[in-house]
C-alpha cells in the first residue's frame, strides 16, 4: 500500500515506518522538519507539511491509499491541548480533496472522562490528572470522527507507551476506553504501530474505536 504517516518523526511514528517499509509499503512521511527523519529507503519519501493546513497536507496525500496518524501534543494544563482537533479539519479536508479513503489515528486510553474509574488508585489520582488536557481534546476528536461517514477511519487506543520493539504478542482489543483484564498499563510502541498497520487492510474496527493491549 502507499501510506501516508504524520508524526513520522515521532517515537511511536519512526516504528511504524520502519515496520510498514519492512512490509513492502510505500510510505510518505509527512512531517514539520524533515531533518528528524535520518534513514533512507526506496521506498521511503519525507515532506515537509503543517498538518494545521489542509493545503499543506494535499499534495502529500495524493496518490494514497491511507493515512495514519501518530501525531502527538504535550499536556497544556493552563491553556488546553488542541492539536488533535485542529489538525483533524485539515487532515478530513486534505484526505476528501486527493480522494484518500483510509484513515487510522492513535489516541490514548481513558479519553471518555469518566473512562478512568476503574484504573488503578496511581492513574486515577495522579497521572490521568497530569495528561487531562491531552486525553480530552484526544475525545474531542474521537467525537468529531463519530459523525464522519464519507470516509473510513478506526480510532486506536493504546495504554501508557514504552519506548520498545515489537514484540510478537498477540493482541488484546475492547471497544471502549481500555481493556478489561489486560496486565499492567504500558504497551511497546512496536506493538502500538504493529497493530496500526493491521488496521489497513481490516474490517473489524471500521468507523470504530478500539481499545489495545497485547497478552
Amino acid at each position: 500500500m502507499k501510506i501516508a504517516v504524520l508524526g513520522a518523526s515521532g517515537q511511536t511514528g519512526q516504528y511504524l515506518v520502519q515496520q510498514a517499509l519492512q512490509g513492502g509499503h510505500a510510505v510518505t512521511a509527512v512531517v514539520r522538519d524533515p531533518g528528524k527523519i535520518t534513514g533512507s529507503h526506496e521506498n521511503l519519501k519525507v515532506v515537509q507539511a503543517d498538518v494545521f493546513s489542509a493545503d499543506s497536507l494535499r499534495t502529500p496525500f495524493q496518490d494514497q491509499d491511507a493515512v495514519v496518524s501518530c501525531l502527538g501534543f504535550p499536556p497544556s494544563p493552563w491553556w488546553g491541548v488542541t492539536g488533535y482537533t485542529r489538525s483533524l479539519g485539515a487532515v478530513l479536508s486534505a484526505m476528501r480533496d486527493a480522494r484518500v479513503g483510509r484513515l487510522v489515528a492513535m489516541t490514548s486510553w481513558y479519553t471518555q472522562p469518566d473512562s478512568g474509574a476503574g484504573a488503578p488508585l496511581v492513574v486515577r489520582y495522579v497521572l490521568l490528572p497530569l495528561i487531562r488536557s491531552v486525553l480530552t481534546d484526544m475525545f474531542h476528536m474521537e467525537t468529531a470522527l463519530q459523525g464522519v461517514h464519507d470516509l473510513d477511519w478506526t480510532v486506536v487506543r493504546p495504554p501508557g507507551l514504552q519506548n520498545l520493539p515489537a514484540s510478537e504478542k498477540d493482541f488484546l482489543t475492547h471497544e471502549g476506553y481500555s481493556v478489561p483484564g489486560a496486565v499492567g498499563i504500558q504497551v511497546a510502541r512496536g506493538d502500538v504501530a504493529r497493530f496500526l498497520l493491521s488496521q489497513l487492510d481490516a474490517d473489524a474496527w471500521v468507523k470504530k474505536g478500539v481499545a489495545m493491549h497485547t497478552k
